[in-house]
């Protein structure tokens, strides 16, 4: 089962509303492991584009710095949003949006110690407690 099943199986991926921003979700866990250096691939990236403030206050304990979706999408590519966009079922137009609002709470959870994994990859057990903190963002109030 690859991660993207994992993730999508947690969250009860269903047919009826949120299934597009849970499976975006998945496919941004799926995309972060499949970077050269998994999660230090991804912060460097966000490094070169002038935003390692940011992803460090993610990795960090302290608060999460936001971020604009124009700017996630400047650290992405397109070429990545399309393709998130694509596994999640969703617009591209809607990817960086949505992802502003998830990736900092996913990247948080799996550094609960403020240090990313050796590896740099994220394990989706590590990351159920931002799921489930994100379920508000999903509308899902049945908490």
């Amino acid at each position: 089962m690859s991660l993207l099943d994992t993730i999508g199986s947690l969250l009860g991926n269903s047919p009826e509303g949120g299934g597009g921003q849970q499976a975006l979700v998945a496919a941004a866990l799926e995309f972060v492991n499949n970077q050269p250096g998994g999660l230090n691939g991804l912060i460097d990236q966000f490094k070169q584009k002038g935003l390692g403030d940011v992803v460090s206050s993610w990795v960090g304990n302290g608060e999460n710095q936001a971020i604009s979706p124009d700017a996630l999408h400047s650290v992405l590519g397109s070429d990545a949003v399309s393709s998130l966009a694509a596994k999640a079922g969703v617009q591209p137009d809607q990817v960086t949006g949505l992802l502003s609002q998830i990736l900092p709470h996913v990247v948080n959870a799996a550094t609960p110690n403020g240090e990313v994994p050796a590896e740099g990859q994220l394990n989706a057990s590590s990351v159920l407690g931002a799921l489930g903190g994100l379920s508000a963002l999903f509308g899902k109030g049945n908490a």
